[in-house]
């Protein structure tokens, strides 16, 4: 199911900013050369979280779900001069194409990858994230929810991907484990009073979820 009308993708794409030809260039390889391409953030999608982290300037970014490092790439343009962004791979070939890919942003230094199980990691990092990007495999997302809440920032931001699920969530019956967990976790999300949230429909679908 197209969730945005393929013009507007198209139009949209062609009147975004590309400002940066090293990360479109990464952006693009990923797209044509890698056999789950569609596991890939769209190049607007990378644009907008670019422009969220460069208005809120973070201190410490949390990503789960690092695939070949564009998102990253994208999240990092924010950071102060001291923060921080970890990201967590779970696939070693993804990892070191991200590895090879972080070489070539400014921010480099700044970019800690982990490799490795998202859900024994996370409590590792001994943060207060100020922004959360989850896109990684949907049927932990409610426990990835509940393991960085806590430590994440009063007002701080978490962003999860995919929350449309390619408009499966739409369904008169929801059926598939993935776009069950993913309705699971858009219900509990706003049954949470911790929270308030909102859904964009941008590419697949991105909860913003704000911590009170």
């Amino acid at each position: 199911m197209d969730i945005v009308n393929p013009l507007a993708e198209a139009y949209i794409s062609k009147l975004s900013s590309v400002d940066d030809k090293d990360l479109y260039n990464i952006y693009l390889q990923t797209i044509e050369q890698h056999p789950q391409q569609h596991l890939q953030s769209s190049w607007v999608q990378g644009q907008f979280l670019s422009f969220i982290s460069q208005l809120i300037q973070p201190q410490f970014i949390l990503e789960i779900g690092t695939f070949t490092g564009f998102s990253a790439m994208c999240l990092a343009k924010g950071l102060q001069a001291t923060g921080e962004l970890h990201t967590i791979e779970l696939r070693e070939q993804d990892a070191n194409t991200a590895k090879t890919n972080f070489n070539l942003s400014p921010k480099q230094n700044q970019i800690h990858l982990h490799l490795g199980n998202a859900v024994e990691i996370i409590p590792t990092l001994q943060h207060q994230w100020d922004i959360v990007f989850i896109d990684a495999d949907k049927t932990n997302y409610i426990n990835y929810y509940e393991l960085v809440l806590p430590m994440l920032k009063d007002g701080g931001l978490m962003i999860a991907d995919n929350v449309l699920f390619h408009g499966q969530v739409l369904e008169k019956e929801i059926k598939g484990k993935n776009a069950i967990a993913i309705n699971n976790f858009n219900e509990n999300v706003a049954k949470d009073d911790r929270t308030e949230q909102i859904i964009l429909s941008v590419r697949d679908g991105l909860m913003l979820i704000k911590k009170k």
